[in-house]
């Protein structure tokens, strides 16, 4: 038999309200999470695959604080989708020693320690 007192009701159309809005916010994590693979699985950019892959488990740890995944379902798939990317890291030439990070750019000089006396 259904439940008719007044509080009851209540309860009913606040989790109508709640899972309204935990639907959205699941499926926008859904939708950061098959961004950041496809970002993953493409030869762009190294940097886009790794900001892809950060605001995906940005978005997980969002939704596990506010108990709309369960932490332990967060964590797995964050672990998945750092494994993934450790993968694709591991895969990717690495850049050689020599290379310098701005054109013609010389080293900074190294400062000694003025001595006390």
């Amino acid at each position: 038999m259904a439940k008719r007192t007044a509080s009851a009701k209540k309860q009913a159309r606040a989790g109508v309200r709640r899972s309204t809005r935990n639907r959205s916010t699941k499926s926008s994590v859904k939708t950061l999470i098959t961004k950041a693979r496809q970002s993953l699985r493409s030869g762009g950019d190294a940097s886009e695959k790794t900001e892809s892959t950060v605001e995906a488990i940005r978005a997980l740890d969002r939704a596990a604080a506010k108990r709309i995944l369960h932490r332990n379902n967060a964590a797995r798939r964050k672990s998945r989708l750092a494994r993934q990317l450790a993968k694709v890291a591991a895969t990717a030439p690495a850049p050689t020693a020599g290379a310098k990070g701005k054109k013609g750019a010389a080293p900074a000089p190294s400062r000694a320690p003025a001595k006390k006396k």
